[in-house]
């Protein structure tokens, strides 16, 4: 499912307002400063902190190298 790219232009961690990385082909959105996941059901980001699942530190990993291998950019600059 792809997300609106207007949408990943504001889309921002509900916790700490930063951006976050959209993993098209996991239907994820990810923060790695929190290790937070959100989940994209239907086209819908689940942005709620009680929904979000809490990565480890191998998940981490993998999410934040598939994101440098990939290109995968933050949803918004600083």
């Amino acid at each position: 499912m792809t997300l609106d790219p207007k949408l990943l232009e504001i889309l921002a961690c509900p916790e700490d307002k930063g951006p976050l990385l959209w993993f098209a082909d996991e239907d994820t959105l990810y923060n790695p400063r929190l290790r937070r996941r959100y989940a994209v059901r239907d086209g819908i980001p689940v942005m709620l902190v009680d929904e979000a699942e809490q990565v480890d530190d191998a998940e981490h990993d993998r999410l934040t190298a598939l994101a440098a291998a990939e290109g995968i950019q933050p949803t918004f600059g600083d």
